[in-house]
């Protein structure tokens, strides 16, 4: 019988997050601190509206592009937030997530061998869509002396004739790093030197804890040159409702629509009208989890200290990256013993790429309770380690 299976998608590996997330749902009394997915409820308000949307029967399709009256909503929201502004009709859509956007981007924009700029560590879809897209991943590897933080140079370093894509993965899963409007100055100047594309994944724009966030999309000369992706699953805690939404260029957006007609048809109705409560009503609700997080963010950041834990401050998402380095073993065994001897999940940091071995990634998207438990444990850990250390 002949290979059935593509060769392309026979060599990528599967996602590294998801491994030891299933081994602890078969293990009693155990923690996880492996999914980036928020412990709150949905607000109460974007339910009620699912529930109002479902009694009246709105249970069609909308248009393969998105509920009108949301996306209009969405250009409000993002001209008050950023000052930058986009068509609803003509430049933006809304698609199954971030997640399909980034996928359904990247094969429209690619020809064959083009090449996209990574930053690394970072979400893992980045580099199998780009490979899928029959594109050509070029990492970047961050580094932790520059708070995770993509620098020009390190650009310029990887940048050549056949670059099309620069990735934006700020604010950053798994690192939690930011980057200010004065780093994506500088980065937007190497673009538009080198005349590429930014993809930027801002998932995560509504958590940060420092500044305001800034899109690159509003600096000048940027927004014709970039996608913005953005949704609804992590700032109001609709991870389940898989919603997202793109902004591009018409000439991008009304290409990605093609393959977005063929494949999906149209995102979730029920959520759309959800997502237009949230947009509308819920920014209170975004706060007040925000600032449990930062709670969170920083009673991990003073219980590493304590420990004697190596850990750069984060000031976005809901993820720690503490070093590990100093145990003398790999993330997947420090992250394997962890959880063999203590009931505590964790993420290896190379399921990011390679240059995040030597980390963990952490979620704070747990109840203080629970983060409480974990750390205790971890912290027996880390003093077994060092025990061990001494002695040899």
């Amino acid at each position: 019988m002949r290979d059935p299976i593509n060769h392309t998608i026979r060599d990528i590996k599967p996602s590294g997050i998801r491994k030891f997330f299933d081994i602890v749902n078969e293990m009693e009394d155990a923690i996880s601190l492996g999914v980036g997915e928020p412990d709150f409820d949905t607000p109460w308000r974007v339910r009620d509206e699912a529930i109002y949307s479902l009694e009246k029967g709105r249970t069609f399709y909308t248009s393969n592009a998105g509920l009108k009256e949301l996306k209009e909503a969405i250009s409000q929201y993002l001209y008050s937030k950023y000052d930058v502004l986009y068509d609803p009709n003509q430049e933006m859509m809304m698609t199954v997530g971030g997640s399909e956007a980034i996928d359904i981007a990247l094969r429209v924009m690619l020809d064959p061998l083009d090449e996209v700029l990574i930053p690394q560590p970072s979400y893992v879809s980045y580099g199998p869509c780009t490979t899928l897209a029959n594109g050509k991943p070029v990492y970047i590897d961050l580094k932790e002396e520059n708070d995770f933080r993509l620098t020009p140079e390190e650009i310029e370093e990887k940048i050549t004739n056949k670059t099309k894509i620069l990735i934006l993965p700020f604010p950053n899963n798994p690192t939690g790093a930011i980057m200010e409007k004065e780093d994506l100055i500088k980065v937007s100047e190497v673009v538009k030197k080198h005349d590429i594309f930014v993809l930027t994944d801002e998932i995560y724009s509504e958590l940060t804890y420092k500044d305001k966030h800034c899109t690159i999309a509003s600096l000048p000369g940027m927004k014709e040159r970039t996608i913005y992706i953005n949704g609804f699953s992590k700032a109001f805690a609709m991870t389940g409702w898989r919603l997202g939404y793109v902004c591009a260029p018409k000439e991008i957006l009304s290409e990605m629509l093609k393959i977005h007609q063929f494949a999906i048809m149209c995102a979730p109705t029920t959520s759309q009208y959800a997502a237009l409560e949230a947009i509308r009503e819920c920014e209170p609700d975004v706060e007040r989890m925000k600032e449990e997080y930062d709670g969170r963010r920083r009673y991990l950041l003073e219980r590493f200290k304590e420990m004697g834990l190596s850990c750069f401050e984060p000031f976005g998402a809901f993820y720690v990256f503490p070093c590990i380095k100093e145990f003398g073993m790999t993330s997947d065994e420090f992250a394997t013993k962890l959880l063999e001897s203590q009931k505590v999940a964790v993420v290896p940091g190379n399921a990011f790429g390679d240059c995040g071995e030597g980390y963990v990634r952490i979620s704070y998207a747990y109840s203080l309770e629970d983060l409480k438990k974990a750390l205790d444990r971890i912290e027996i850990f880390i003093k077994d380690l060092k025990s061990n250390n001494e002695t040899i």
